[in-house]
């Protein structure tokens, strides 16, 4: 059984919209999921479903209303500024957008030398000679050691931000979307990039994105969320050839295709009716059942549980025991 590198336990993150009448966005709602060491973990949904939320929770950029996060095996529930060095020398993140994450009043070698100053990576005279070593990493040369982000392309940047990511050695590394605010002839540059340096240096990935094709390719298993819950998680060959949700089932099947081969793979059409409710005004029951075709009367009373519908594929659907 694999190790488990990042544990979350019924984690919550809401965000007040009136203290008072005790309003508040429920970002992230009962949320549990394992990221296992040396694997990457896809984490899919739609915009607003509470996927970065969890990253900036486990970043402690957030700080939790209530659940869980361990990460190596130690409760990890405090905030950023006061975690052990310790601790954000092996828990890193890559923002979705590297022009406002990266310090534009600071040369690249700047950049680079605080993760290394910081965590005491190598001494002061080797410190320009690691530097270069890490931009040849994200396949950048010297030559962009005094250049400013200002002064570079956004793929450019990025990769910058990668190195950023990487130069203190971390174990694990949260990848907000990082390819979403990239030109497509750079993209794939990127993913196979980060795909060569995860079998390097024994990275374990946590993925943000909305891209499910991309995941396909990538991902050793999937997550969906929606409006703050995981809906369904599976290996990603499972997840593909028999998705349970049909939320899941929606995604899939509105995924663009070029050829009726691929058309054929997709599952069966699960057309969504009604909108996706305001996260702070969250309907009772399944969040999901006001655009869900399966609905039962028990959806819009009780919440359903995730259960194991498979070993490795979990569900949260009442439907499912009779749909699927």
């Amino acid at each position: 059984m694999s190790e488990v590198i990042l544990s979350i336990k019924d984690l919550k993150t809401y965000f007040p919209v009136n203290r008072a009448q005790g309003v508040y966005v429920k970002a992230v709602d009962q949320v549990s999921l394992d990221v296992k060491k040396g694997e990457i973990l896809g984490l899919v949904g739609e915009s607003g479903s509470g996927k970065s939320t969890i990253a900036y929770t486990v970043m402690g950029m957030y700080q939790p209303t209530g659940g869980e996060i361990q990460f190596q095996g130690q409760k990890i529930n405090m905030p950023s500024d006061k975690r052990p060095l310790a601790l954000k020398k092996a828990l890193q993140i890559v923002f979705q957008d590297p022009g406002s994450s990266l310090n534009g009043h600071q040369n690249i070698r700047q950049i680079l030398e605080l993760p290394l100053r910081v965590h005491q990576i190598v001494p002061k005279s080797e410190m320009e000679k690691k530097i270069v070593e890490i931009l040849h990493n994200v396949e950048l040369s010297s030559n962009y050691l005094y250049k400013s982000p200002g002064a570079i392309g956004g793929g450019e940047r990025q990769m910058v931000s990668i190195a950023r990511a990487l130069a203190s050695n971390p174990a694990f590394v949260i990848l907000d979307e990082p390819t979403s605010a990239l030109d497509v002839s750079i993209q794939a540059k990127i993913i196979n990039m980060l795909l060569k340096l995860q079998k390097e240096q024994q990275l374990t990935y946590l993925f943000i994105t909305h891209d499910l094709s991309l995941m396909r390719n990538i991902a050793t298993r999937i997550a969906i969320m929606y409006l703050g819950k995981v809906c369904e998680i599976a290996d990603t060959g499972e997840f593909f050839k028999k998705p349970l949700h049909p939320y899941t089932k929606m995604l899939l099947s509105s995924i663009p295709v070029i050829s009726e081969e691929e058309e054929a793979l997709k599952p069966e059409k699960v057309v969504s009716t009604g909108e996706i409710p305001s996260p702070v005004n969250i309907p009772p029951g399944c969040s999901f059942h006001l655009r869900c075709p399966w609905k039962r009367d028990i959806c819009s009373v009780t919440d359903p549980v995730m259960q194991e519908a498979s070993p490795g594929h979990f569900v949260r659907c009442h439907a499912c025991q009779e749909v699927c």
